[in-house]
């Protein structure tokens, strides 16, 4: 009731029968309200607004530890039968999560050599490697013959349609004990973020033992990877990719909600205040 009477009273008012002693402290009240109101504004858009940061690249060497909220299986790109499935140089598929990806291998220059296929690895008489048994294998192209067996040596482009956090994959050399290699992690402005260089083995032994290579940011800013190897003429090999899209971290969530409140608790005591003057 005290309120409302008051509210009434400043209502009746009119400019010409307010005293003259009241005018500067309403204006001085109008004031300090619309400065409060400004500070509350701006200190949230502060608050929400996100961290600027200089990315930060690391690599990932472990499947588990890369955090994936998204897959990429290459038994998605349709029936596999065997001994595998021809594929073009360049495609685009969808992952488990909705996100579109784009693949891409440069034809090979050595006469001969396939297109890229995928194939699911399995023990003789399938195709055994060193990936899980079962695996299906995106591979870059090799000609058939006896071993060691000439292949497309890539590189293997992956591009998003949105840039992602972090994103990897196990990776082998066809007919190639050890090797050395790389992946590079590029933004959408084809700025080199980082690249990394690692040694791998293959083998036959169908035990997963294949490198996993993964990169990880600390924003989602990774548009494109790039596969390589040390083998100038030998396929490389992947299997399923994981993916890693950006999330709030939790502490950011429970200082935004923390702050949300207080500015709203501060809102409506300065409302008290203004309506008790």
């Amino acid at each position: 009731m005290i309120c409302d009477k008051v509210q009434h009273f400043k209502v009746q008012l009119l400019p010409n029968d307010r005293p003259p002693e009241y005018l500067p402290i309403a204006k001085k009240m109008r004031s300090l309200k619309t400065s409060a109101v400004g500070t509350a504004i701006g200190t949230l858009l502060i608050l929400l607004a996100p961290p600027v940061q200089a990315a930060n690249i690391t690599f990932v060497s472990d499947r588990a530890a890369l955090g994936a909220s998204d897959r990429l299986d290459w038994s998605s790109l349709g029936p596999v039968q065997p001994p595998f499935k021809i594929l073009p140089n360049s495609f685009s598929v969808t992952s488990e999560g909705g996100l579109g990806i784009s693949v891409n291998i440069p034809q090979a220059t050595t006469p001969g050599v396939t297109p890229p296929l995928v194939f699911q690895t399995l023990p003789s008489p399938g195709i055994p490697t060193n990936f899980a048994k079962g695996d299906f294998i995106l591979l870059t192209g090799l000609r058939p013959g006896p071993p060691p067996a000439l292949g497309n040596p890539g590189p293997l482009t992956i591009t998003f349609d949105r840039p992602v956090a972090a994103a990897g994959t196990q990776l082998a050399v066809d007919d190639a004990l050890l090797f050395t290699a790389s992946i590079a992690a590029f933004d959408s402005a084809n700025n080199l973020l980082g690249s990394f260089s690692r040694q791998g083995t293959s083998s036959l032994a169908l035990d997963n033992s294949a490198q996993f290579f993964g990169v990880r940011s600390d924003v989602a800013n990774i548009s494109r990877l790039v596969y390589s190897s040390s083998e100038g003429n030998r396929a490389l090999g992947i299997n399923a990719l994981s993916i890693a899209e950006a999330v709030p971290e939790p502490s950011n969530i429970a200082a935004t909600a923390v702050a949300g409140a207080g500015l709203a608790l501060f809102a409506f005591k300065f409302k008290r205040r203004s309506l008790s003057n």
